[in-house]
């Protein structure tokens, strides 16, 4: 038998999870955010500096991952379905070789930035730069959530 002070100890125990886990419940919803839209960031201005589509999309996927550890797999698929993921990581590919079928189509060679019709050739490769870094963003991060959904759905 448990004395009752020892029953004391565990009610306070119980509440101090609750409230360790009202905190992590808030302080991850707060953050999320700013998570995303650092990984924006990184995809964007990944051609200007250091970062780039593989390095935001992992930090993409990182902010979806953080949630599902947080909230369960059940209220993360509620965020972003097998499907919707499926569909990113499908579409992160096809504009990466979208891009490149586009410089093929104008006469350049694949992923030939220059080639595209977006303007001057200095603007052409900025835009296709982007957007080749986009697709990879979308794939890195979308692929990132199906890979750990699949692991921690098995039993």
């Amino acid at each position: 038998m448990m004395s009752p002070k020892e029953k004391d100890n565990d009610l306070y125990i119980v509440d101090d999870e609750l409230n360790s886990n009202i905190i992590r419940r808030t302080l991850v919803k707060k953050l999320i955010a700013f998570i995303q839209l650092y990984a924006l960031y990184i995809i964007i201005f990944g051609e200007l500096g250091p970062g780039g589509g593989f390095q935001g999309g992992v930090i993409l996927g990182s902010s979806i991952i953080i949630y599902i550890l947080i909230f369960g797999l059940e209220e993360g698929r509620k965020r972003i379905s097998q499907k919707a993921s499926d569909f990113f990581s499908s579409t992160g590919a096809l504009i990466y070789g979208g891009v490149g079928l586009l410089a093929l189509i104008f006469g350049g060679n694949f992923l030939q930035y220059a080639a595209l019709p977006w303007g001057e050739p200095p603007v052409a490769n900025h835009y296709g730069i982007m957007a080749v870094e986009i697709g990879i963003g979308i794939t890195v991060a979308a692929t990132m959530i199906i890979l750990f959904c699949e692991m921690i759905g098995r039993d």
